[in-house]
C-alpha cells in the first residue's frame, strides 16, 4: 500500500473515531468541531455530522417545584442597557451598500468598524481562535449550525428588533435556526452560470457547457465542494444533496471531465476575470454576476435548465459581543424597508425582507413554484459527509 493510501486510510479512521466519540458522548460538540477542522473536514460535513448526532445529547431536566410550593417564573434576561458608542462587523466582501454603514453612524452616533472575509472557514477559524471583539458576523446557513455547536452565538433579543416582522415567511424558521432565536436573514441568492455574451456563441443553458472543449481554459467553477458536486448531481437529474453512491460516482466523473477544461476553481475573485475577459464562462452567484455586469454590460447570468442552489446568509451575534445593544440596533436598522432595499440593490441579491423587496429599484422576486422545482437549499449530508469529502479531495487532486 502506498504512503498516500495509508495516510488517507488513517485520516478516515481518525474521522470515524471522532464522530463515534461525539455520538456516544465521549467527545463534546466543541471538541468534535476543533478536531474535525484539524483533520481538514469541510464545514458542510461538520455541520452534517452535528445535525445527525443532535439527538445524542439529552436536554437538561427541569427541576420540579415541591408539592404545594408556589411556582416562580424564571427572570428574563437583563436589559441590554444604553446604546454603546462602538460596533464591529465582520461580513463578506462587496456585500453591503456603500452608504449603509455611514448612514447608520450618522443616525445612531455609533462608530462602526467594518471588516471582511472570503469564506465561512475564515470566519469560523477567526472566531474559534478567540477573535471576540466582533458584534455581528454573517455566516451561511450550515456555518450558523457549526457556530451554534461551538456555543459561539448569543440569542437575539426580539424586543430590540421591532422590524423583525418585515422578514418574509420563506426565510423564517430556517433549518439551521428553527426557532428564529439566533439569526437575522441578510441576503439570499442562487448559484448558476455567468457568461460573456460577446465571447460565447450562444447563451449556455446547461451545466453541460463545462464539458464543451471549445471553451477550454476560459471557464471556471467555484472553489466549493457543495456547489461543484451539487451542480453535476443536478446535471444528471439528481438532488444536489444526494447520498446515493452511484449518483456521487457519476458526479465525480462529470466533475473530472470538466476539470480538464477549466482554468481553475475560484469563487468571488472571478468577477474581475469576467470583466477583463480572461474568463468567459463561470459558475457563480447571481448577485456577484450583477456586480460584474455593472462594470461590463456584456456579462449575463442564467439558471441552468437542470437547476441549482438557492441559499441564504444571516447576521448573528458572537458570544461575548462587547456591544450587544448596538448590534441589535444595527439589525433593526438593516431590517427597515428603505435600508434593506438599498443593500440588495447594491449587492444584486434578493432581500429576505419583504418590505424591502417592495421598495427595491431592481427587485429580485422570490422564486416561483416552477423555479423552486429546479432550486434546492443545501441540507444535511448525514452519513454521506465522508464520501463527499473524499470525492472532493479526489476531484481537486485529479
Amino acid at each position: 500500500m502506498s504512503d498516500d493510501s495509508t495516510s488517507k486510510k488513517t485520516l478516515a479512521q481518525q474521522t470515524l473515531a471522532l464522530a463515534d466519540g461525539l455520538a456516544d458522548g465521549r467527545v463534546d460538540r466543541r471538541s468534535f468541531v476543533r478536531g474535525a477542522l484539524a483533520l481538514g473536514l469541510g464545514l458542510p460535513s461538520i455541520a452534517a455530522v452535528l445535525q445527525a448526532c443532535s439527538g445524542s445529547e439529552a436536554p437538561p431536566e427541569t427541576p420540579k417545584a415541591p408539592t404545594g410550593a408556589a411556582v416562580v417564573k424564571p427572570a428574563g434576561p437583563p436589559d441590554l442597557g444604553e446604546l454603546e458608542k462602538e460596533l464591529k462587523i465582520y461580513n463578506w466582501s462587496d456585500y453591503i451598500a456603500e452608504d449603509t454603514v455611514a448612514n447608520f453612524e450618522k443616525e445612531s452616533g455609533v462608530k462602526v468598524t467594518y471588516d471582511t472575509f472570503e469564506s465561512n472557514e475564515e470566519l469560523i477559524a477567526k472566531l474559534q481562535a478567540g477573535a471576540s471583539g466582533y458584534d455581528l458576523v454573517c455566516p451561511s446557513g450550515y456555518a450558523v449550525q457549526v457556530l451554534l455547536a461551538l456555543k459561539l452565538l448569543e440569542e437575539l433579543r426580539p424586543k430590540y428588533i421591532p422590524n423583525l416582522g418585515n422578514v418574509a415567511p420563506q426565510f423564517r424558521k430556517m433549518a439551521f435556526d428553527p426557532t428564529d432565536a439566533y439569526a437575522v436573514p441578510w441576503q439570499w441568492g442562487m448559484t448558476g452560470i455567468a457568461y460573456r455574451a460577446d465571447k460565447v456563441k450562444a447563451p449556455p443553458d446547461s451545466w453541460a457547457v463545462f464539458h464543451d472543449a471549445q471553451y477550454k481554459g476560459k471557464m471556471t467553477m467555484m472553489d466549493d465542494m457543495r456547489d461543484v458536486i451539487g451542480a453535476w448531481l443536478k446535471f444528471r437529474g439528481k438532488s444536489l444533496n444526494s447520498s446515493v453512491p452511484e449518483d456521487l460516482a457519476a458526479a465525480k466523473a462529470d466533475a473530472l471531465t470538466a476539470k480538464a477544461l477549466l482554468q481553475s476553481y475560484v469563487s468571488a475573485p472571478v468577477k474581475g476575470q469576467l470583466v477583463a475577459g480572461d474568463v468567459w464562462i463561470a459558475q457563480l452567484w447571481n448577485g456577484d454576476t450583477l456586480q460584474a455586469k455593472a462594470e461590463n454590460d456584456k456579462i449575463d447570468w442564467i439558471l441552468p435548465k437542470e437547476g441549482g442552489v438557492i441559499w441564504a446568509d444571516s447576521m448573528v451575534i458572537p458570544k461575548g459581543a462587547p456591544n450587544p445593544r448596538a448590534a441589535h440596533a444595527f439589525l433593526d436598522y438593516i431590517l427597515r424597508a428603505d435600508v434593506g432595499a438599498a443593500i440588495s440593490d447594491f449587492t444584486g441579491y434578493g432581500s429576505p425582507n419583504a418590505a424591502a423587496t417592495a421598495k427595491m429599484a431592481k427587485p429580485v422576486p422570490y422564486p416561483t413554484e416552477e423555479q423552486m422545482k429546479l432550486l434546492e437549499f443545501q441540507s444535511d449530508l448525514a452519513g454521506a459527509s465522508g464520501a463527499w469529502d473524499q470525492i472532493w479531495t479526489e476531484i481537486k487532486a485529479g
